[in-house]
């Protein structure tokens, strides 16, 4: 029996030294970080105590304790020192007695760095009775082990990784889900780091775990902040595994409300005329245009009406030949992601008869503005328009003829 559990326990070493070699070969380098911290204790004299934390860290980190500020000696047998493979450590005193009242601290280093974490523990004195009492009780707990059987050694394996993600390209504002599937006994626990910080589960980021026993870690919404290099650790009391990949996140375009630079212009044209309604609108990406009348969307390529667009913004409502029920109020709208721009602008219609009158109107004068202007083009108003009333005096040169006669 003695040279099993030998076996079993050299067998448990070489597996914690392999999985320990495949963690630094996998992994990238990781600063120590402390998951579960040291805590106070306050206890009787006599009683039982162990000081408790768990770390991850690649490569493993090396632990050390200390006592008020003074490292505690491995050789000390009042303390017992275990580390499992989970990275669970811990500092374990069997019967605490005044003199262990003090700070007590966990440090974890490794190439990469260090952290510590610190816990006090109190002993109060109890009567000398009371202190019998506990002694007696360990004595008959190792009795009934030493009288048993050997109990049976539970089986442990070491985490290892199924499936794992490569690198990944995303982009900005994408939904991006990172699967993993592992093995191992007991289940190990998964911890994600993004550039050696954990991930803490929140809206955006989700830590999920399927039926077929999928790990997910789900990003909604991916932004520049997201991207770096991920690790999955796994740990159970066997030991650790870890893989990582790159993140790489794809900007998102730059997006701007459209803005009409040029608008819409009130207008009139006569009946039967063809009528240009234009403007000119920038956005980014390019808007999509709506056209409407009388809140009434307008359709392409209708019959008598044409919408036209091209590179530079230029958007034009062409209708030819208009008609009476084509007056009113015309409204273009520009949407993208970013935003909706509209303006508005009036189509007035008049008749074709109306439109040649004024073109022939002009402006009536008076009979003295008439005369005035033919003076002044060298001729004589009165011989042009005589005057029946007046009577014509005789020459002189006649009225001598007479008396001759």
């Amino acid at each position: 029996m003695k040279l099993n559990s030998a076996w079993r326990e050299l067998l448990w070493k070489n597996l914690m030294m392999k999985s320990n070699m495949r963690i630094f070969q996998q992994g990238s380098a990781l600063h120590p970080f402390l998951t579960k911290k040291l805590k106070h204790f306050r206890v009787v004299e006599g009683s039982a105590v162990a000081f408790s934390c768990k770390l991850v860290g690649i490569p493993v980190p090396k632990v050390y304790w200390f006592k008020d500020g003074k490292q505690i000696s491995k050789k000390n047998g009042h303390f017992k020192m275990k580390r499992e493979g989970d990275g669970t450590c811990i500092l374990y005193i069997e019967s605490a007695t005044n003199d262990d009242d003090g700070n007590y601290t966990v440090m974890a280093a490794n190439p990469q760095g260090r952290i510590s974490s610190s816990g006090h523990l109190m002993v109060q004195s109890t009567p000398f009775r009371s202190r019998i009492v506990p002694s007696i009780q360990r004595q008959r707990t190792r009795s009934r082990v030493t009288e048993g059987e050997e109990p049976v050694q539970e089986r442990f394996f070491c985490p290892h990784f199924l499936q794992a993600p490569g690198n990944m390209v995303a982009h900005e504002g994408q939904v991006c889900r990172l699967d993993c599937k592992v093995s191992g006994l007991p289940n190990p626990d998964l911890m994600w780091l993004l550039d050696g910080i954990p991930v803490v589960p929140n809206f955006t980021h989700k830590m999920l775990v399927r039926e077929n026993g999928i790990h997910s870690l789900l990003i909604d919404h991916l932004t520049a902040s997201d991207a770096g290099t991920y690790t999955c650790i796994a740990t159970n009391k066997a030991g650790q595994n870890s893989f990582s990949l790159e993140l790489s996140i794809v900007a998102k375009e730059i997006t701007r409300q459209p803005v009409f630079i040029e608008k819409l212009q009130n207008t009139g044209v006569a009946e039967g005329h063809p009528v240009r309604l234009d403007c000119r609108v920038m956005g980014m990406p390019p808007p999509f245009i709506y056209w409407k009348k009388e809140n009434e969307t307008i359709i392409a390529n209708r019959e008598r009406i044409s919408l036209h667009r091209d590179a530079t913004g230029y958007v034009c409502l062409l209708i030819q030949p208009t008609k009476k029920e084509d007056a009113g109020w015309y409204t273009v709208s520009a949407k993208n992601e970013a935003g909706i721009a509209s303006c508005t602008a009036r189509l007035d219609l008049y008749a074709q008869w109306h439109h040649d009158i004024k073109q022939q109107i002009r402006k009536v004068q008076s009979p003295s503005s008439r005369y005035a202007a033919l003076t002044s083009q060298g001729l004589d108003s009165r011989s042009a328009f005589p005057s029946v009333d007046t009577p014509q005096i005789p020459a002189k040169q006649n009225a001598m003829e007479s008396d001759e006669l």
